[in-house]
């Protein structure tokens, strides 16, 4: 498919300090595209440089087959920036609404320079409150809607102009789970019914997994792993990478409730995440079984993944040290990724 964004070897440098750090980034037409990292790790600072909100200090950008900026310098003049702008939705963690104005009139602000008619901008403005699910609330002013509900108003001010591209920078970080998941599913809707292609800031997995293809982690101002979600997910190379897609909460909880100072010599903790289609017999039992282990489930998950169902269990061995190469070639061998977890939660095995 056609590059929508191309991001090559982009630099941030604010007083010294290297925000972001050489990243390059391919996304595609119609890709639900997350970034995702910890607070600082310049996820934010990257994605704003798509549409020169952040210029960068070095690299180059091209959106939609226009080059915006090319050794150090902007390429494209104001007017043709500003044009470039509009085909860019953005939303935020703040919904940034104006209080004193109708939810129908917050739409129409995003269309104040458009060549429409009142009355065409009245007609469209409906139309993107029925799109996001709030037709019923146009004449309600944003005090009187949940937070759910003012993201939906700032989600249709972003589509008002009609953009190919749309940034969603934590737009979801400030709402409860329930109504999270509620945004996440209608912006999959509007990437599957209006082919937007989406760019995703996150440092939410969770986000991620439910309605991402391709998927960048950050950390420290650089891109440490990307690709497609299920490889990242499934074959995860990085540390950072692994505590996000291993469930690191989890994880940790389960280190917090089996202190390693208790545990016998013999005894490993492992985490196992693996495809259920190609697992398709219990994998502990088979372990036991086979090698003679004895192995104890201390957390359990299953997860759709990319229309795929994955496994993830946290166990506790019970391993002669002659055993535990025999036991980890045999959880390869069966396509299970396996790491140890120890006081730094998560290491390669």
């Amino acid at each position: 498919m056609a590059k929508q964004i191309s991001l090559k070897d982009i630099s941030v440098i604010f007083d010294g300090n290297v925000a972001v750090d050489k990243v390059s980034l391919q996304v595609e037409k119609g890709d639900i595209y997350g970034v995702i990292g910890f607070s600082g790790a310049g996820k934010s600072t990257l994605v704003r440089t798509i549409n020169l909100l952040q210029k960068p200090t070095s690299g180059s950008i091209t959106v939609t087959n226009d080059i915006l900026f090319e050794d150090g310098k902007q390429k494209i003049d104001a007017k043709q920036l500003q044009e470039k702008r509009r085909k860019i939705g953005m939303i935020f963690q703040h919904f940034n609404l104006l209080n004193e104005a109708k939810v129908i009139d917050n739409v129409a602000f995003a269309l104040k320079h458009s060549q429409l008619s009142e009355k065409e901008i009245h007609t469209k403005c409906l139309h993107l409150l029925e799109l996001v699910g709030l037709q019923d609330k146009a004449n309600f002013y944003p005090a009187q809607l949940s937070g759910g509900q003012q993201q939906r108003v700032a989600i249709a001010r972003a589509l008002a102009n009609d953009p190919d591209i749309l940034i969603s920078d934590e737009a979801t970080s400030a709402l409860d789970p329930k109504t999270t998941n509620q945004i996440l599913d209608l912006l999959y809707e509007l990437n599957q019914k209006l082919q937007l292609t989406i760019v995703l800031i996150t440092h939410e997995m969770d986000a991620v997994k439910r309605i991402a293809n391709k998927v960048a982690v950050m950390e420290d101002g650089k891109l440490i792993e990307n690709g497609n979600l299920l490889d990242v997910f499934l074959h995860p190379k990085q540390k950072l990478t692994k505590q996000f897609v291993g469930g690191a909460l989890e994880v940790q909880h389960i280190l917090n409730t089996y202190s390693l100072n208790e545990i016998a010599p013999n005894d490993q903790l492992y985490q196992l995440v693996y495809g259920i289609d190609d697992v398709t017999k219990s994998v502990v039992a088979d372990l036991d079984e086979k090698v003679g282990t004895k192995a104890s489930i201390l957390y359990g998950n299953v997860e759709v993944l990319g229309g795929k169902l994955i496994g993830t269990l946290a166990i506790l061995l019970k391993l002669d040290a002659n055993k535990e190469q025999e036991a980890l070639q045999f959880l390869r061998d069966r396509n299970v990724i396996v790491t140890k977890l120890d006081k730094d939660v998560l290491r390669n095995v």
